[in-house]
């Protein structure tokens, strides 16, 4: 078996991967060997979008470089078969100078996508208009029950609120006339070997958690971020305009709801992608779950790569 020489912190959002993946990194560094971070939260690539995604400042990543922030403007569109097309060179490149990558972030056909063997069907600019005007004429939940008469396992695994994910599962679908959840199998295959480490913890804890997070963000200003983000195009970009929170506060900006209503959808919403995350994540046996209330968090980590991958830690 090949030696692990890439590590993934996943989890739901709020639970303290950024911090985690600092430690582990300087973790390493202290014991004679070199780390760098890689982002795989979909949001942290937009500038500009630091509140709503809690980002970390120059600062706050304490010297650790990390990649894949702040690489794409507000108009752009993400995908996680460009991030798959991006992320595998940067890996690869850093392990070749003998420096660790570790993957951090909750997005998961993102971190799908780097970690699994799966590939992307190409697209079809012809199909995706077409299906951009049935978004428009029918909605995301009618697509969504398409998808469902085509493929009940994919339907499952899609939010229908999610209108491009439905889009793209529904192109996927007419292209190849297979299952989309046929790329996403439920029985993982590494592109190579990695070191996932999962954080959680009781769902009580965590529902608060994400309640006073959102809070927080309002009162940091994520309302005027949202709003200078407006002449750089945020509303027009497909995959920035819906992220949660920045939708929110468009929408209290355009005065449609009050600033309790925005942070009480913002909560819901954050609530129940924190749930659709675990869903995922636990279909991976690959993860190694830790509590992130834990008091010795980094000291379990710690034993588990020493036990697993011993040369990252020196030994």
């Amino acid at each position: 078996m090949s030696a692990i020489n890439l590590v993934a912190v996943v989890g739901p959002t709020g639970s303290g991967k950024s911090e985690l993946g600092l430690q582990l990194a300087e973790k390493i560094i202290a014991s004679g060997g070199r780390a760098e971070v890689i982002n795989s939260d979909s949001m942290q690539f937009y500038r500009g979008m630091n509140i709503g995604t809690a980002k970390l400042s120059e600062e706050e990543r304490r010297g650790i470089k990390h990649h894949m922030i702040d690489v794409l403007e507000i108009r752009d569109e993400s995908t996680a078969a460009e991030y798959q097309q991006q992320v595998r060179p940067i890996i690869e490149q850093l392990q070749s100078q003998s420096i660790t990558p570790i993957l951090v972030g909750g997005s998961m056909l993102y971190i799908a996508a780097a970690l699994n063997t799966f590939e992307f069907p190409e697209r079809d600019a012809e199909l995706r208009q077409q299906l951009e005007v049935e978004l428009e004429t029918h909605g995301s939940h009618a697509m969504h029950r398409r998808i469902a008469g085509l493929d009940p396992i994919a339907a499952s695994r899609i939010d229908p609120e999610n209108s491009r994910r439905v889009v793209r599962a529904l192109e996927i679908l007419l292209l190849t006339g297979e299952p989309f959840s046929a790329a996403l199998p439920d029985e993982t295959e590494s592109w190579q070997p990695v070191l996932e480490i999962g954080l959680n913890s009781d769902r009580a804890h965590l529902v608060d958690r994400l309640a006073k997070r959102v809070e927080d963000m309002w009162s940091q200003g994520l309302v005027a971020e949202a709003e200078s983000l407006i002449e750089a195009g945020i509303r027009e970009g497909k995959t920035s305009s819906r992220a949660i929170g920045y939708a929110q506060a468009l929408s209290q900006l355009d005065g449609l709801i009050s600033e309790q209503e925005a942070i009480a959808q913002t909560t819901q919403l954050t609530q129940r992608y924190a749930r659709r995350q675990m869903s995922w994540f636990r279909r991976d046996e690959r993860i190694n779950w830790f509590d992130y209330q834990q008091p010795d968090l980094m000291a379990a980590v710690s034993q588990l790569v020493s036990d697993r991958a011993p040369h990252l830690l020196g030994e």
